[in-house]
Order: structure tokens, then sequence, then C-alpha cells
């Protein structure tokens, strides 16, 4: 039976690289979830959506933690970078072996692995129907991986950012620690900003603001959550204006 048909042209899904990871913890990069992943961006794209996807590195290596252990911000993010990096070849592996055509495109030059990130080229790719993965984050230390996913949502022109968490929404206060925690089902991007919901980081929030890019953060370990949005169905929180 045919997929039903994506309410979005072109969408940038942002993974954590904690999405990557065994549920024991024991595998950084668990080849069972990986293939995983790789099936549900392989049933989203016969939606006829255009996938690009900001993959993390906290699975390997998260560059702010680096400082406790005396490896300074500038070297740790470099290092997040590369984790990213490895994580995306790993998908485009497991994409590839599904028959996903899949390119890699990252903000540090390695021209024997990847693609440099060229928008042209990139947006280019999307329209050929192949998913495009943008690694190595923005290519400078002190930005986070969700920074990374807005400026290249902003850069290609999603019409959604999709942003994965463990958790079906922007909630109050972390629902993990406090049961009682308030889901909200809409906000907006000066709410998230005042209200400092750790959803995602500000500079973040304030490009997708000023690119009107609406954001729907959602559980993406949920069954069928990402295929739903995707869809247009009522997922998570959406953040907009």
């Amino acid at each position: 039976m045919a997929e039903k048909k994506s309410k979005y042209k072109r969408i940038l899904l942002k993974l954590s690289g904690e999405a990557l990871q065994s549920e024991d913890r024991t595998m950084s990069i668990d080849p069972g979830i990986v293939a995983g992943i790789a099936k549900r961006m392989y049933t989203i794209s016969r939606m006829k959506c255009q996938i690009a996807l900001v993959i993390g590195g906290g699975n390997i290596f998260r560059g702010i933690a680096g400082e406790s252990r005396g490896i300074s911000r500038v070297s740790g993010d470099h290092m997040g970078m590369l984790a990213t990096i490895i994580n995306a070849i790993a998908i485009q592996n497991a994409c590839a072996n599904i028959g996903l055509d899949v390119r890699v495109q990252t903000a540090i030059e390695m021209n024997k692995i990847a693609e440099p990130f060229i928008l042209k080229r990139a947006i280019r790719h999307l329209e050929k129907g192949r998913m495009v993965i943008f690694a190595g984050g923005t290519g400078n230390p002190f930005f986070s991986t969700d920074t990374a996913a807005a400026l290249r949502a902003s850069e290609i022109r999603a019409d959604v950012l999709l942003k994965a968490t463990k958790v079906d929404g922007v909630f109050s206060a972390d629902p993990i620690k406090n049961p009682s925690a308030r889901k909200y089902s809409r906000i907006t991007y000066k709410q998230a900003l005042t209200r400092s919901l750790k959803v995602m980081d500000a500079s973040a929030f304030s490009l997708c603001m000023e690119n009107k890019i609406p954001i729907i953060v959602f559980n993406f370990f949920k069954n069928g959550s990402i295929e739903g949005a995707v869809r247009g169905k009522k997922t998570g929180t959406l953040v907009t204006g």
C-alpha cells in the first residue's frame, strides 16, 4: 500500500547522537538501532518529501563535557564535530543497505570521506530525491548541533524542523523528573526563549524565529511519531510564531 503523502516538501530532522546508542549504553552505535532509523527514513522518503538530517555526536563525545577532563572547549568541540561525522557515516551505510540514496556533507572538509558542505549541491541532491546528512555541526566551536540544524534548515529553506527527543514534546519542566509537568501542544518562539525551555538552545530558536521555520518537538522513540509528524498529524509540540 502506498504511503500517505507528506504535508511538507522539505524537512530537516535533528537527531541526537544518543539515539544511536544501545539501550544499555554498552554500544555507542548499535547496528540494530541504526538499521531501524534507516527504515524510518526510507518510509518517510516514500511520502514524497525531501529529507535532510543533522546528527549530534553525544553518544561518542560531547565537547562541553570535555572541560571536566582537562580538554579545552575548542578542542572538545572539534572532537564532538568528528563524532557527528562518524554517526553520519553509520546512518548513510544503513540507508544504503536498504536502497536509500544518501549523501553526507561535512562542515569540516575531509574529501576522502564525504562531500564538503556546498549549499547548491545539497539542494540539488534533495531535488533529485537523495537524503542529505549534514555533519560536523557548523564547523565552529561554541555552537551546538541544534544551532547547526537551525542554520542548515534556514539555508536549504526547509518547511519544518523536526526536533527528535526522548519525550513527547515541550514541557513546563522535565517530565521525567517532574511527573506533574505540563505539556504544551503549541508555543511561540518568544515563549520558548523567555521561559528558558531547554529543548533547543536560544540561538537555534532565534534562527528559526527569524527565518519563520516551524519546529515540531516530538518523541522519536514513539512508534509512528515521525511518520505522523511528516503527514501533518498533531504530534508533540509545535513551536511557531
